[in-house]
């Protein structure tokens, strides 16, 4: 691959070690994936912060490079961890999981990361159309390249992260026009009206796309949340990288398979995704986290009703996000639900704050959860949720 001058004296350890280490992983993989030369980034998002599923092996590396002298030299932002500190539930969780997951967060800071431990960087700045960036969060790779127009791979943290101290990511993928193109129609025949109905299409159309790009017709709506929740689910079940949506009649002539999605298949992808029948001890909502038109619908199917005593609801969202939508945080909180920043229900540690069963609209967490929490999951619609939730 080709260093300019400047980054040959990076890769060769002369402006130490933290930056040599960054530039190394970055020429590997570009050596990998057959990529000629590192691209300027707009802004890097780096994922692997909260200590639930990282552990201790990266805290040691962090430390290194805020020693060697290691800083951020773009805008980079982080994940959720696995603890709002501003919520006395997680003060409940051993003392040793609380104080290192803040030391990942210092280091981070101390890096240059800005703490803002959400899967969500887009609704803080958005980044321009066609900007290149190095993001390494599933979510918000397929939401940055099919709705935002901006262009990044599915990063892991570590080249997320050495990205972020050098400036650039190398150039193969997504950062080329030619590996942006659809290759599949879609056709979305079954019924989808609400946001976990696109998560359950999203499910279906990942396991059966694999990483491969669709042009996707027959959606009723294009409402974002929508979107959103169809992308995350299509990088949980798949590892799809980003999505067209149809806007003419034409069939195009370059398509040479077509999937079709019927009823059943969005059936099967809810039964899937739920493997309980009994009350939940914790109504999720908010994974992705919620935007601010989200906060809002909530709070209007909250406002007058009371959530039920052995039932927790959280609604996660970034910090950003919880300011500005004070009026309808005081409505959630108002019927006993919290507001949760900083986590999320994938990432923090559910069983240790009592939790065996949870419900939620997001296919994401239906899907993970199981996994990484251990937990049983009833998926449904946000109403449903809500309904579940509160007295009646």
């Amino acid at each position: 691959m080709y260093l300019t001058k400047e980054e040959e004296k990076i890769y060769d350890g002369e402006l130490g070690w933290a930056y040599q280490i960054s530039m190394r992983i970055l020429v590997k993989l570009g050596d990998l994936y057959g990529a000629k030369s590192l691209i300027p980034i707009e802004s890097a998002h780096i994922s692997g912060v909260s200590y639930k599923t990282i552990n201790d092996a990266p805290i040691e590396f962090l430390k290194a490079l805020l020693e060697s002298g290691g800083r951020s030299r773009v805008k980079a932002t982080t994940n959720p961890s696995g603890i709002d500190y501003g919520n006395p539930i997680f003060m409940l969780l051993p003392t040793d999981l609380i104080e290192k997951q803040r030391m990942i967060i210092d280091l981070y800071k101390k890096i240059g990361i800005e703490d803002s431990l959400t899967c969500t960087p887009y609704y803080i700045d958005p980044p321009r159309s066609g900007a290149h960036l190095s993001w390494a969060e599933s979510s918000a790779v397929i939401y940055a390249n099919s709705i935002l127009n901006a262009w990044t791979n599915r990063e892991g943290g570590p080249s997320a992260l050495a990205s972020a101290l050098i400036g650039k990511t190398p150039n193969y993928g997504l950062h080329r026009p030619e590996n942006r193109q659809f290759s599949v129609l879609v056709k979305v025949e079954a019924d989808v009206k609400c946001e976990a109905d696109y998560g359950a299409l999203g499910i279906y159309l990942g396991n059966v796309l694999g990483s491969r790009i669709p042009l996707i017709s027959g959606l009723p709506s294009e409402e974002e949340n929508f979107l959103k929740q169809m992308g995350a689910a299509m990088a949980t079940s798949g590892s799809v990288p980003m999505f067209y949506l149809k806007k003419s009649k034409k069939e195009p002539s370059e398509i040479h398979e077509v999937i079709t999605v019927e009823n059943r298949d969005i059936q099967n992808a809810y039964e899937n995704l739920s493997s309980a029948l009994e009350k939940p001890d914790l109504v999720f909502i908010g994974c992705p986290h919620c935007s601010l038109s989200e906060i809002k619908s909530i709070a209007s199917l909250l406002k007058g009703r009371k959530v039920k005593s052995d039932i927790k609801l959280w609604v996660c969202t970034s910090r950003l996000i919880r300011e500005k939508a004070s009026d309808y945080i005081k409505i959630i909180e108002a019927s006993g639900g919290q507001v949760i920043c900083d986590t999320c229900a994938v990432v923090t540690w559910l069983k240790d704050l009592g939790i065996d069963t949870l419900m939620t609209n997001s296919a994401k967490t239906a899907y993970y959860a199981p996994l990484t929490n251990r937990v049983k999951v009833i998926f449904s619609a946000l109403k449903d949720c809500v309904k579940i939730a509160c007295i009646e």
